[in-house]
């Protein structure tokens, strides 16, 4: 479930302090880092730098014309109760089916197996999976490609490749697109693609097999509402990961923290060095984050209003406590709730 929390704030003042209480165990005044001014605006405002940019192109409005396209399916091919018996075979066992009905602990001689209350895949891998599977048994002639792993799964990668299903080479770290053809099928897998991505394989008039966990694609709407608010996004992940790029790339600006301590980082930045101390100069922070932000981002322009999105691998209690970050400092306006896989 994805919710966000408008706030309007007045403007700005370089003087502005927090209230000793306002952190735990912390004393005295912050002071914020100077920034420049802005007026009043509220949620429901047209920022017009963001029109001017949504003019030229639109993510959401790319995505929402692709998936009313012909070449697009993301509901699979009616062919569910073949592959779940396909499923059942390959991914479960009857040690498995043993401890379920026995507690998830069960006794064999003298080793005690223990099973993990969440054992298994969750909802949005099986259905990728599935989906995955069933676009083979659709299009049994047509050579099938993915853009990346369907899941970080080695059996059902290695059951992907011998149903012939190929992954789209790199080259210095670019995917080589020239490899597909007019006519040929492109899975996205779980994790979603970038919107960049979605844009070439559109135009190569291919056939669009799209897994996108639902839960991710939350976090996209996310990361919209981010963008057209003017806000920055603080997006808690793994900047080279999968998911995390396909998420960057419906936000205008952003910047990846991979966890608390490069948070509170980014936070202790925000107010000049008052939140731990942990944040130095510009060039330090560009450093730090050099592979991690947006392309011209300005860590003394861009984090004057941030929202809060995840990665939904990473640890939901982790991205909660750094969604509460932000909140702390005056700087901030604007807090999304996240989306997780439980």
């Amino acid at each position: 479930m994805a919710m966000s929390l408008h706030l309007c704030r007045f403007p700005s003042r370089t003087d502005l302090a927090v209230p000793p209480d306002a952190l735990a165990g912390g004393a005295g005044a912050l002071r914020c880092r100077k920034q420049p001014p802005f007026s009043l605006r509220c949620s429901g405002e047209a920022s017009p730098s963001s029109a001017a940019v949504e003019a030229e192109f639109d993510p959401k409005v790319f995505r929402h014309n692709l998936t009313r396209s012909k070449n697009y399916n993301r509901k699979g091919f009616g062919h569910k109760e073949e592959i779940d018996k396909l499923m059942d075979r390959e991914y479960t066992s009857d040690v498995i089916k043993t401890l379920k009905e026995n507690g998830y602990e069960y006794t064999w001689g003298n080793v005690t197996v223990k099973l993990a209350d969440a054992y298994g895949f969750c909802w949005g891998v099986e259905r990728a999976v599935q989906i995955a599977y069933e676009a083979r048994r659709q299009f049994p002639e047509e050579k099938i490609w993915l853009t990346n792993e369907i899941i970080h799964n080695p059996t059902v990668n290695r059951r992907l490749e011998e149903m012939e299903v190929e992954t789209i080479p790199l080259e210095e770290g670019q995917k080589q697109f020239h490899v597909v053809d007019k006519g040929d099928v492109v899975v996205l897998p779980a994790f979603g693609a970038a919107v960049e991505e979605m844009r070439i394989l559109s135009e190569r008039n291919v056939q669009i097999v799209d897994t996108t966990c639902p839960w991710v694609t939350k976090v996209w709407n996310v990361v919209e509402k981010h963008k057209k608010g003017d806000y920055t996004s603080i997006i808690h992940g793994k900047y080279g990961h999968e998911e995390t790029v396909a998420t960057s790339s419906f936000a205008k600006k952003y910047i990846v923290v991979k966890n608390m301590k490069e948070a509170t980082y980014v936070c202790d930045y925000i107010l000049g060095g008052q939140l731990d101390g942990s944040s130095s100069t510009r060039e330090a922070f560009m450093e730090k984050f050099k592979l991690a932000v947006s392309k011209g981002f300005d860590p003394d322009k861009d984090l004057i209003k941030v929202g809060v999105a995840n990665q939904t691998t990473m640890l939901k209690g982790e991205t909660e406590e750094i969604g509460k970050i932000p909140v702390l400092t005056p700087k901030s306006i604007y807090i999304s709730a996240n989306c997780f896989l439980v």
